[in-house]
Protein backbone atom coordinates (compact mmCIF):
# COMPACT_ATOMS: atom_id res chain seq x y z
CA UNK A 1 0.00 0.00 0.00
CA UNK A 2 0.81 3.36 -0.37
CA UNK A 3 3.42 4.81 2.41
CA UNK A 4 0.64 7.91 2.85
CA UNK A 5 -2.72 5.38 3.05
CA UNK A 6 -4.80 5.64 6.50
CA UNK A 7 -3.23 2.44 8.56
CA UNK A 8 -0.41 2.00 6.73
CA UNK A 9 2.04 3.08 9.37
CA UNK A 10 5.14 5.70 9.46
CA UNK A 11 6.32 5.11 5.83
CA UNK A 12 7.20 8.69 4.75
CA UNK A 13 10.79 8.00 3.29
CA UNK A 14 11.64 11.68 4.22
CA UNK A 15 11.15 11.04 8.06
CA UNK A 16 13.32 9.13 10.22
CA UNK A 17 10.58 6.52 11.28
CA UNK A 18 12.51 4.28 8.75
CA UNK A 19 16.07 4.19 10.30
CA UNK A 20 15.37 0.73 11.46
CA UNK A 21 14.82 -0.57 7.68
CA UNK A 22 17.27 -3.19 6.76
CA UNK A 23 19.22 -3.31 3.25
CA UNK A 24 17.14 -4.68 0.25
CA UNK A 25 16.60 -8.34 -0.42
CA UNK A 26 19.16 -9.96 -3.13
CA UNK A 27 16.45 -12.72 -3.59
CA UNK A 28 13.86 -10.13 -4.34
CA UNK A 29 16.00 -7.99 -6.83
CA UNK A 30 16.58 -11.44 -8.83
CA UNK A 31 13.42 -12.31 -8.78
CA UNK A 32 11.94 -9.21 -10.19
CA UNK A 33 14.69 -8.99 -12.71
CA UNK A 34 13.76 -12.76 -13.93
CA UNK A 35 10.26 -12.14 -14.01
CA UNK A 36 11.08 -8.98 -16.25
CA UNK A 37 13.06 -11.05 -18.77
CA UNK A 38 10.44 -14.21 -18.65
CA UNK A 39 7.94 -11.22 -19.86
CA UNK A 40 10.00 -10.07 -22.57
CA UNK A 41 11.09 -13.57 -23.44
CA UNK A 42 6.94 -14.42 -23.88
CA UNK A 43 7.68 -16.71 -20.30
CA UNK A 44 4.51 -16.73 -17.38
CA UNK A 45 4.70 -14.86 -14.42
CA UNK A 46 4.79 -17.19 -11.50
CA UNK A 47 2.41 -16.70 -8.49
CA UNK A 48 2.62 -16.79 -4.97
CA UNK A 49 3.89 -19.36 -3.40
CA UNK A 50 6.49 -21.06 -0.84
CA UNK A 51 9.90 -19.54 -0.26
CA UNK A 52 11.13 -22.80 -1.94
CA UNK A 53 9.90 -21.75 -5.40
CA UNK A 54 10.69 -17.86 -5.21
CA UNK A 55 14.12 -19.14 -4.52
CA UNK A 56 14.46 -21.48 -8.05
CA UNK A 57 12.75 -18.84 -9.62
CA UNK A 58 15.61 -16.82 -8.46
CA UNK A 59 18.76 -19.16 -9.94
CA UNK A 60 16.77 -19.41 -13.35
CA UNK A 61 17.14 -16.57 -13.87
CA UNK A 62 20.54 -15.78 -13.29
CA UNK A 63 21.32 -18.33 -15.48
CA UNK A 64 19.09 -16.88 -18.49
CA UNK A 65 21.22 -14.09 -18.25
CA UNK A 66 24.17 -15.24 -17.83
CA UNK A 67 23.18 -17.19 -20.94
CA UNK A 68 22.12 -14.30 -22.97
CA UNK A 69 25.58 -12.64 -21.71
CA UNK A 70 27.76 -15.66 -23.41
CA UNK A 71 25.53 -15.85 -26.38
CA UNK A 72 26.66 -12.14 -26.96
CA UNK A 73 29.49 -12.17 -26.24
CA UNK A 74 30.03 -15.58 -28.74
CA UNK A 75 29.11 -13.86 -31.51
CA UNK A 76 30.83 -10.91 -31.12
CA UNK A 77 34.00 -12.95 -30.59
CA UNK A 78 33.27 -14.90 -33.89
CA UNK A 79 32.49 -12.01 -36.57
CA UNK A 80 35.45 -11.10 -38.30
CA UNK A 81 36.32 -8.31 -40.67
CA UNK A 82 38.62 -9.11 -43.57
CA UNK A 83 39.91 -5.64 -45.17
CA UNK A 84 41.10 -4.57 -48.86
CA UNK A 85 43.47 -6.05 -50.10
CA UNK A 86 43.50 -9.44 -47.37
CA UNK A 87 42.50 -12.26 -47.40
CA UNK A 88 41.44 -14.78 -44.38
CA UNK A 89 42.73 -18.32 -43.93
CA UNK A 90 40.04 -20.44 -41.59
CA UNK A 91 41.29 -23.30 -39.56
CA UNK A 92 38.55 -25.44 -37.77
CA UNK A 93 40.39 -27.55 -35.27
CA UNK A 94 43.70 -26.49 -37.04
CA UNK A 95 42.42 -27.64 -40.27
CA UNK A 96 42.45 -25.84 -43.29
CA UNK A 97 38.73 -24.77 -44.11
CA UNK A 98 38.37 -22.24 -46.49
CA UNK A 99 39.96 -18.49 -48.10
CA UNK A 100 37.63 -15.98 -47.20
CA UNK A 101 37.52 -12.53 -49.22
CA UNK A 102 36.96 -9.12 -47.95
CA UNK A 103 34.49 -7.96 -45.97
CA UNK A 104 32.58 -9.17 -42.23
CA UNK A 105 32.24 -12.66 -42.35
CA UNK A 106 31.35 -15.42 -38.94
CA UNK A 107 33.54 -18.17 -37.45
CA UNK A 108 32.45 -20.68 -34.97
CA UNK A 109 33.97 -19.42 -32.40
CA UNK A 110 36.53 -21.21 -30.28
CA UNK A 111 36.84 -23.94 -32.80
CA UNK A 112 37.40 -21.91 -35.85
CA UNK A 113 40.79 -19.36 -35.88
CA UNK A 114 41.05 -16.82 -38.83
CA UNK A 115 44.90 -16.18 -40.30
CA UNK A 116 44.70 -12.90 -41.99
CA UNK A 117 47.17 -12.29 -44.72
CA UNK A 118 47.89 -9.12 -46.78
CA UNK A 119 48.33 -9.97 -50.63
CA UNK A 120 48.38 -7.20 -52.04
CA UNK A 121 51.63 -5.64 -50.11
CA UNK A 122 54.66 -5.06 -51.80
CA UNK A 123 57.69 -6.76 -49.77
CA UNK A 124 61.47 -6.52 -49.99
CA UNK A 125 64.64 -8.34 -49.08
CA UNK A 126 68.19 -7.96 -49.65
CA UNK A 127 70.77 -10.44 -50.76
CA UNK A 128 74.26 -9.66 -51.00
CA UNK A 129 73.78 -5.78 -48.41
CA UNK A 130 71.90 -4.64 -45.47
CA UNK A 131 70.82 -1.43 -45.49
CA UNK A 132 69.94 0.75 -42.28
CA UNK A 133 71.50 3.10 -39.87
CA UNK A 134 72.96 6.13 -39.73
CA UNK A 135 75.47 6.25 -43.05
CA UNK A 136 76.61 10.02 -42.16
CA UNK A 137 74.28 11.41 -44.56
CA UNK A 138 71.59 11.78 -46.03
CA UNK A 139 71.98 8.44 -47.07
CA UNK A 140 71.30 5.20 -45.15
CA UNK A 141 74.75 3.09 -44.43
CA UNK A 142 74.84 -0.15 -46.55
CA UNK A 143 76.93 -3.39 -45.32
CA UNK A 144 78.24 -5.30 -47.48
CA UNK A 145 77.36 -9.88 -46.64
CA UNK A 146 80.03 -11.39 -48.05
CA UNK A 147 78.62 -14.75 -47.66
CA UNK A 148 75.51 -13.69 -49.71
CA UNK A 149 77.63 -11.45 -51.90
CA UNK A 150 80.47 -13.18 -53.46
CA UNK A 151 80.21 -15.22 -56.49
CA UNK A 152 82.24 -17.11 -58.87
CA UNK A 153 81.66 -17.05 -62.51
CA UNK A 154 82.57 -19.21 -65.05
CA UNK A 155 86.01 -17.71 -66.13
CA UNK A 156 86.65 -18.46 -62.26
CA UNK A 157 86.46 -14.97 -61.02
CA UNK A 158 85.15 -13.57 -58.11
CA UNK A 159 82.66 -10.95 -58.10
CA UNK A 160 80.77 -8.92 -55.57
CA UNK A 161 76.67 -8.80 -56.38
CA UNK A 162 73.99 -7.39 -54.37
CA UNK A 163 70.48 -7.98 -55.40
CA UNK A 164 67.18 -6.17 -53.94
CA UNK A 165 63.99 -8.53 -54.31
CA UNK A 166 60.42 -7.52 -54.22
CA UNK A 167 57.72 -10.04 -53.81
CA UNK A 168 54.00 -10.60 -52.68
CA UNK A 169 52.39 -13.16 -51.24
CA UNK A 170 49.75 -14.93 -54.13
CA UNK A 171 48.51 -17.81 -52.50
CA UNK A 172 47.73 -17.25 -48.55
CA UNK A 173 46.93 -20.87 -47.96
CA UNK A 174 50.44 -22.15 -49.56
CA UNK A 175 52.44 -19.37 -47.36
CA UNK A 176 50.74 -20.26 -44.44
CA UNK A 177 51.37 -24.40 -44.64
CA UNK A 178 53.90 -25.20 -47.21
CA UNK A 179 57.31 -23.96 -46.08
CA UNK A 180 58.17 -22.97 -42.37
CA UNK A 181 59.99 -19.72 -43.10
CA UNK A 182 58.57 -18.13 -46.68
CA UNK A 183 60.51 -14.88 -46.18
CA UNK A 184 64.13 -17.10 -45.59
CA UNK A 185 63.35 -19.67 -48.03
CA UNK A 186 63.12 -16.59 -50.71
CA UNK A 187 66.22 -15.40 -50.19
CA UNK A 188 68.30 -18.83 -50.22
CA UNK A 189 66.21 -19.64 -53.31
CA UNK A 190 67.30 -16.00 -55.01
CA UNK A 191 70.64 -16.36 -53.86
CA UNK A 192 71.05 -19.71 -55.46
CA UNK A 193 69.48 -19.15 -58.89
CA UNK A 194 71.90 -16.21 -58.98
CA UNK A 195 74.78 -18.01 -58.10
CA UNK A 196 73.85 -20.50 -60.76
CA UNK A 197 73.08 -17.68 -63.21
CA UNK A 198 76.16 -16.06 -62.33
CA UNK A 199 78.39 -19.31 -62.71
CA UNK A 200 77.71 -19.75 -66.04
CA UNK A 201 78.59 -16.45 -67.22
CA UNK A 202 81.57 -14.49 -67.76
CA UNK A 203 82.89 -11.85 -65.29
CA UNK A 204 82.85 -9.04 -68.42
CA UNK A 205 79.52 -9.97 -69.11
CA UNK A 206 78.41 -9.72 -65.53
CA UNK A 207 79.93 -6.30 -65.24
CA UNK A 208 78.56 -4.64 -68.70
CA UNK A 209 76.05 -5.74 -70.93
CA UNK A 210 74.67 -8.66 -69.40
CA UNK A 211 72.83 -7.20 -66.23
CA UNK A 212 69.59 -7.30 -68.21
CA UNK A 213 69.62 -10.95 -69.32
CA UNK A 214 71.27 -11.52 -65.94
CA UNK A 215 68.57 -10.15 -63.67
CA UNK A 216 65.47 -12.02 -65.88
CA UNK A 217 67.33 -15.08 -65.71
CA UNK A 218 67.67 -14.89 -61.75
CA UNK A 219 63.99 -14.01 -61.42
CA UNK A 220 62.48 -16.54 -63.13
CA UNK A 221 64.82 -19.21 -61.94
CA UNK A 222 63.58 -18.45 -58.88
CA UNK A 223 60.04 -18.46 -59.20
CA UNK A 224 60.23 -21.22 -60.78
CA UNK A 225 62.30 -23.13 -57.74
CA UNK A 226 59.45 -21.52 -55.64
CA UNK A 227 56.53 -22.81 -57.13
CA UNK A 228 57.89 -25.93 -56.88
CA UNK A 229 57.95 -26.43 -53.27
CA UNK A 230 55.72 -27.93 -51.33
CA UNK A 231 54.79 -29.70 -47.60
CA UNK A 232 56.81 -32.45 -48.09
CA UNK A 233 59.62 -30.60 -49.98
CA UNK A 234 60.59 -27.54 -47.62
CA UNK A 235 63.68 -26.41 -47.73
CA UNK A 236 64.10 -25.69 -43.73
CA UNK A 237 65.48 -27.85 -41.40
CA UNK A 238 62.51 -30.57 -40.66
CA UNK A 239 59.11 -30.59 -42.18
CA UNK A 240 56.10 -27.93 -42.20
CA UNK A 241 53.54 -28.55 -40.00
CA UNK A 242 50.10 -29.56 -42.45
CA UNK A 243 46.81 -29.06 -41.36
CA UNK A 244 44.50 -32.38 -40.94
CA UNK A 245 42.91 -33.02 -44.15
CA UNK A 246 45.63 -30.40 -46.56
CA UNK A 247 46.47 -31.23 -49.99
CA UNK A 248 49.95 -32.53 -50.04
CA UNK A 249 50.08 -32.30 -53.38
CA UNK A 250 49.51 -28.81 -54.14
CA UNK A 251 53.22 -27.50 -54.51
CA UNK A 252 54.18 -23.93 -54.67
CA UNK A 253 55.67 -21.50 -51.56
CA UNK A 254 52.61 -19.05 -52.06
CA UNK A 255 55.07 -16.03 -52.96
CA UNK A 256 55.41 -14.06 -55.86
CA UNK A 257 58.68 -12.26 -57.16
CA UNK A 258 57.91 -8.86 -58.67
CA UNK A 259 61.24 -7.54 -59.70
CA UNK A 260 64.91 -8.58 -59.00
CA UNK A 261 67.19 -5.64 -59.15
CA UNK A 262 70.80 -5.74 -59.33
CA UNK A 263 71.94 -3.18 -57.28
CA UNK A 264 76.14 -3.40 -57.92
CA UNK A 265 78.04 -6.08 -59.21
CA UNK A 266 81.82 -5.27 -58.82
CA UNK A 267 85.11 -7.11 -58.47
CA UNK A 268 85.97 -7.43 -54.48
CA UNK A 269 87.29 -4.89 -52.57
CA UNK A 270 91.02 -6.23 -52.56
CA UNK A 271 91.30 -6.05 -56.41
CA UNK A 272 89.66 -2.85 -56.88
CA UNK A 273 93.08 -1.16 -57.67
CA UNK A 274 94.18 -3.65 -60.65
CA UNK A 275 90.35 -4.18 -62.03
CA UNK A 276 90.08 -0.37 -62.70
CA UNK A 277 93.24 -0.54 -64.76
CA UNK A 278 92.09 -3.75 -66.49
CA UNK A 279 88.70 -1.46 -67.10
CA UNK A 280 90.99 1.55 -68.50
CA UNK A 281 93.13 -0.30 -70.72
CA UNK A 282 90.09 -1.92 -72.43
CA UNK A 283 88.41 1.24 -72.95
CA UNK A 284 91.34 2.52 -74.60
CA UNK A 285 91.58 -0.45 -76.73
CA UNK A 286 87.66 -0.06 -77.78
CA UNK A 287 88.25 3.55 -78.46
CA UNK A 288 91.41 2.56 -80.79
CA UNK A 289 89.27 0.05 -82.59
CA UNK A 290 86.84 3.10 -82.65
CA UNK A 291 89.44 5.55 -84.15
CA UNK A 292 90.65 2.45 -86.57
CA UNK A 293 87.06 1.65 -87.75
CA UNK A 294 86.63 5.48 -88.84
CA UNK A 295 90.04 5.76 -90.25
CA UNK A 296 88.84 2.50 -92.63
CA UNK A 297 85.19 3.85 -92.95
CA UNK A 298 87.04 6.98 -94.76
CA UNK A 299 89.71 5.25 -96.35
CA UNK A 300 88.39 2.40 -98.15
CA UNK A 301 85.27 4.02 -99.85
CA UNK A 302 87.89 7.01 -101.57
CA UNK A 303 90.15 3.77 -102.37
CA UNK A 304 86.74 2.43 -103.94
CA UNK A 305 85.82 5.30 -106.05
CA UNK A 306 89.07 5.78 -106.90
CA UNK A 307 89.75 2.47 -108.32
CA UNK A 308 86.45 2.46 -110.51
CA UNK A 309 87.17 6.25 -111.52
CA UNK A 310 90.14 4.34 -113.40
CA UNK A 311 88.28 1.18 -113.87
CA UNK A 312 85.94 3.92 -116.20
CA UNK A 313 88.44 5.78 -117.20
CA UNK A 314 90.76 2.58 -118.67
CA UNK A 315 87.23 1.24 -120.37
CA UNK A 316 86.94 4.97 -121.90
CA UNK A 317 90.02 4.90 -123.72
CA UNK A 318 90.08 1.72 -124.90
CA UNK A 319 86.75 2.71 -126.59
CA UNK A 320 88.19 5.36 -127.91
CA UNK A 321 91.50 3.36 -129.39
CA UNK A 322 89.49 0.89 -130.88
CA UNK A 323 87.32 3.28 -132.42
CA UNK A 324 90.34 5.19 -133.51
CA UNK A 325 91.94 2.47 -134.84
CA UNK A 326 88.89 1.37 -136.55
CA UNK A 327 87.76 4.81 -138.33
CA UNK A 328 91.61 4.95 -139.37
CA UNK A 329 91.59 1.49 -140.89
CA UNK A 330 88.44 2.50 -142.28
CA UNK A 331 89.51 5.62 -144.04
CA UNK A 332 93.16 3.35 -145.21
CA UNK A 333 90.50 1.16 -146.94
CA UNK A 334 89.14 4.30 -148.20
CA UNK A 335 92.26 5.63 -149.52
CA UNK A 336 93.17 2.29 -151.15
CA UNK A 337 90.25 1.94 -153.19
CA UNK A 338 90.79 5.69 -154.51
CA UNK A 339 94.33 4.92 -154.88
CA UNK A 340 93.79 2.58 -157.41
CA UNK A 341 90.86 4.79 -159.64
CA UNK A 342 93.55 7.31 -159.72
CA UNK A 343 97.51 6.77 -158.57
CA UNK A 344 98.49 10.21 -159.49
CA UNK A 345 96.34 12.63 -157.92
CA UNK A 346 95.77 10.46 -154.84
CA UNK A 347 99.46 10.91 -154.71
CA UNK A 348 99.74 14.32 -154.96
CA UNK A 349 96.83 14.96 -152.21
CA UNK A 350 98.92 12.27 -149.81
CA UNK A 351 101.81 14.31 -150.19
CA UNK A 352 100.29 17.66 -149.80
CA UNK A 353 98.64 16.53 -146.88
CA UNK A 354 101.75 15.28 -145.16
CA UNK A 355 103.30 18.19 -146.24
CA UNK A 356 100.84 20.54 -144.06
CA UNK A 357 100.48 18.22 -141.16
CA UNK A 358 104.55 18.63 -140.91
CA UNK A 359 104.55 22.16 -141.56
CA UNK A 360 101.43 23.28 -139.30
CA UNK A 361 103.56 21.79 -136.01
CA UNK A 362 106.80 24.36 -137.41
CA UNK A 363 107.14 27.51 -136.49
CA UNK A 364 110.06 28.34 -139.12
CA UNK A 365 110.65 27.04 -142.35
CA UNK A 366 114.03 27.05 -144.32
CA UNK A 367 113.82 26.56 -148.19
CA UNK A 368 116.82 26.00 -150.26
CA UNK A 369 116.23 27.00 -153.75
CA UNK A 370 117.98 24.21 -156.22
CA UNK A 371 121.18 26.18 -158.22
CA UNK A 372 121.41 28.71 -155.70
CA UNK A 373 123.40 30.71 -153.17
CA UNK A 374 120.60 32.56 -151.17
CA UNK A 375 118.29 30.84 -148.22
CA UNK A 376 115.16 31.83 -148.15
CA UNK A 377 113.69 32.05 -144.34
CA UNK A 378 110.10 32.59 -143.25
CA UNK A 379 108.66 33.38 -139.91
CA UNK A 380 106.18 31.19 -139.50
CA UNK A 381 105.38 32.14 -136.23
CA UNK A 382 105.62 35.73 -136.43
CA UNK A 383 103.29 35.39 -140.09
CA UNK A 384 100.39 33.29 -137.79
CA UNK A 385 100.55 35.23 -135.01
CA UNK A 386 97.38 37.46 -134.30
CA UNK A 387 99.32 41.27 -134.83
CA UNK A 388 97.61 40.97 -138.50
CA UNK A 389 93.85 41.92 -138.14
CA UNK A 390 91.69 39.41 -139.79
CA UNK A 391 89.83 42.08 -141.30
CA UNK A 392 92.66 44.09 -142.69
CA UNK A 393 92.86 44.39 -146.70
CA UNK A 394 95.18 42.78 -149.16
CA UNK A 395 97.24 45.62 -149.48
CA UNK A 396 97.92 45.76 -145.40
CA UNK A 397 98.54 41.92 -145.63
CA UNK A 398 101.33 42.10 -148.44
CA UNK A 399 102.76 44.67 -146.81
CA UNK A 400 102.93 42.59 -143.56
CA UNK A 401 104.04 39.60 -145.34
CA UNK A 402 106.72 41.23 -147.18
CA UNK A 403 108.54 42.71 -143.71
CA UNK A 404 107.57 39.41 -142.52
CA UNK A 405 110.09 38.28 -145.30
CA UNK A 406 113.67 39.84 -145.35
CA UNK A 407 116.29 38.82 -147.46
CA UNK A 408 119.29 36.67 -146.76
CA UNK A 409 121.24 38.33 -149.29
CA UNK A 410 121.16 41.80 -151.50
CA UNK A 411 119.34 39.70 -154.37
CA UNK A 412 116.69 38.14 -152.83
CA UNK A 413 114.45 41.73 -152.21
CA UNK A 414 111.18 41.28 -153.87
CA UNK A 415 108.34 38.84 -153.49
CA UNK A 416 108.30 37.60 -157.15
CA UNK A 417 111.54 36.21 -156.14
CA UNK A 418 111.08 34.66 -153.47
CA UNK A 419 107.36 33.23 -154.93
CA UNK A 420 109.24 31.61 -158.19
CA UNK A 421 111.71 29.93 -155.72
CA UNK A 422 109.28 28.02 -154.00
CA UNK A 423 107.70 27.05 -157.14
CA UNK A 424 110.99 25.60 -158.55
CA UNK A 425 111.29 23.89 -155.04
CA UNK A 426 108.43 22.22 -155.53
CA UNK A 427 108.92 21.05 -158.99
CA UNK A 428 112.53 20.00 -158.25
CA UNK A 429 111.00 17.68 -155.42
CA UNK A 430 108.16 16.32 -157.64
CA UNK A 431 110.91 15.21 -160.11
CA UNK A 432 113.11 13.30 -157.19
Amino acid sequence: MAWNEPGGGNRDPWSGGGRDQGPPDLDEVVRKLSDKFGTLLGGRRGGGGGGGGSSGSGFAGIGLVVGLIALIGWLIASIYIVNEGERGVVLRFGRYLETTLPGPHLRLFPIERVEIVNVEQRRFREIGYRSGGDGGGRQPAIRSVPKEALMLTQDENIVDVRLAVQYQIKDPRAYLFHVLDPENVLVQVVESAARETIGKSTMDFVLTEGRSDIVADIKTLSQRILDSYGPDQSPTAGKAVVPAGMDEGRNGAGLQIVTVVLQDAQPPEEVQDAFADAIKAREDEQRLKNEAEAYSNEVIPRARGQAARRLQEASAYKEQVVAQSQGEASRFEQLLSAYQKAPEVTRERLYLETLEAVLSQASKVLVDVKGANSLLYLPLDRLLSPVAKPNAGAGAAGSSLSEALPASSSTSTDGSAAATRLRDLNRGREVR
